[in-house]
């Protein structure tokens, strides 16, 4: 098989969770593990970190890598799912997986497959886990892929365990409380080893120290470690300077972050104490490569999607946020920004109450509804019609880019378009 033509097989072989949602979960590690064990167990073989939550993991993810990366390190970076193409989620100093790995794994694997039955991610956690023993990295970045608990990155033991926030998202596997979804996150802390979580919230810290407090791990509320002072964004750049919230002591002046979205400023607050939990553990990561890894998270690590300007006449902005939480974040920016009109983009996948997420979007835009190509995508006609009770009016395209084409087509350069809803909505974009 070549590489198109693998890529077409493990889809069409293996049950693919963003595709076809709750068929495809398949909580456990027992598979994850008898698979890693026939490769030797690679995930062994070099220092690990584990980064969880609801939002924001996959940004810390990134900025973590690339902080790493400034200082000399050799980082693994396992991320999902991709926007444009698979190697996305496999990445070692941010250059995509070899596609010739991708071929002999799969390749290698047929009697693996047939005997263990892995799922989708299944499989790639262990070929990710493969591709950077291959590659000898110094340490690699699991982010997980859903919960925590019973994700298949479970299987590692980090140095040090990051988990973001926690808020809303698939309560159907997760639990429809809180409490329920952060005893799924706590899930990754392991025995002795130190855990960040960068939110501190009322609803969720006594899981979050009970569950250290039975590990005997370490905890720190980075949201209580760090002040972050808000400078504003201009030039690409979202400005900061981090105090510490003790002594109001400056810790960091004038930071310079790449990634502009304002929910950015949680994010870092957990980088920020994950990367002195790996200092006090003797890895050598000075004030400049912190400094210098933050301002180029997108250089050094390839991340799109998150609050991605597109254009600037008229003003274009996709983000991947997909539930109440996340939107709420990017709405709340978008809707700061000068503009004649504002014009949304929006698509969702079916299997999600969107209900909580369309009472965050503005009766008073313009809106262009829309579909993902995902198998998973709710339709439009349904989007539209559940839309409609909520104020938001506007047409209906049948894909993304015919409907982004629409609104900049109705645009005067004064206005502003929001692309979003879904990761999947994003990932279509043509222009991205």
């Amino acid at each position: 098989m070549n590489y198109q033509e693998t890529i077409d097989f493990l889809y069409s072989r293996l049950p693919v969770f963003h595709n076809i949602g709750a068929r495809a979960f398949k909580p456990g590690l027992n598979t994850t593990r008898q698979l890693c064990e026939s490769l030797g167990n690679p995930q062994n073989k070099y220092p690990c970190i584990h980064v969880g939550g609801t939002n924001g993991k996959g940004s810390s993810s990134h900025m973590t890598a690339a902080i790493l990366q400034q200082a000399g390190y050799k980082v693994g970076l396992y991320t999902s799912p991709h926007l444009k193409s698979f190697t996305e989620r496999i990445k070692v100093n941010g250059v995509e997986a070899d596609e010739s790995f991708i071929v002999n794994f799969t390749s290698d694997n047929l009697s693996n497959i047939d005997r263990f039955e892995p799922s989708f991610f299944e499989l790639t956690v262990a070929m990710a886990f493969s591709y950077f023993e291959a590659c000898s990295v110094d340490i690699a970045i699991i982010e997980v892929g859903m919960g925590g608990r019973l994700d298949s990155t479970n299987i590692i033991t980090p140095k040090v365990s990051l988990i973001s926030n926690v808020s809303y998202d698939h309560t159907q596997f997760l639990g429809d409380t809180l409490q329920k979804i952060a005893f799924e996150k706590a899930g990754i802390i392991k025995e002795g080893v130190p855990v960040v979580i960068s939110e501190f919230q009322t609803e969720t810290a006594s899981v979050f120290e009970m569950t250290a407090f039975e590990k005997g791990s370490h905890l720190v509320y980075a949201s209580q470690k760090y002040e972050i002072l808000d400078l504003g964004s201009d030039n690409g750049f979202l400005n900061l300077s981090v105090a510490d919230s003790q002594n109001g002591n400056l810790l960091f002046e004038d930071l310079k972050l790449d990634l502009t979205g304002h929910y950015q400023l949680k994010n870092v607050c957990g980088v920020l104490a994950l990367i002195q939990e790996l200092i006090k553990q003797g890895f050598n990561i000075s004030n400049s490569s912190i400094r210098e890894g933050l301002r180029q998270v997108v250089h050094l690590t390839g991340l799109k999607g998150r609050w991605q300007r597109l254009s600037s006449r008229p003003v274009i902005y996709c983000d991947t946020a997909h539930n109440p939480a996340g939107l709420s974040y990017t709405i709340a920016q978008f809707n700061s920004i000068s503009s004649t009109r504002r014009r949304f983009v929006i698509g969702f996948v079916g299997d999600k109450d969107i209900t909580s997420m369309l009472g965050i979007f503005p009766t008073d835009a313009s809106y262009y509804f829309t579909q993902p190509s995902n198998l998973r995508a709710l339709s439009v006609d349904d989007l539209e019609h559940q839309a409609n009770k909520f104020g938001l009016f506007g047409k209906s395209y049948k894909n993304v880019n015919e409907a982004s084409l629409a609104a900049v087509k109705d645009s005067e350069d004064t206005d502003s378009i929001y692309i979003g809803g879904s990761t999947f909505v994003v990932a279509d974009l043509d222009q991205l």
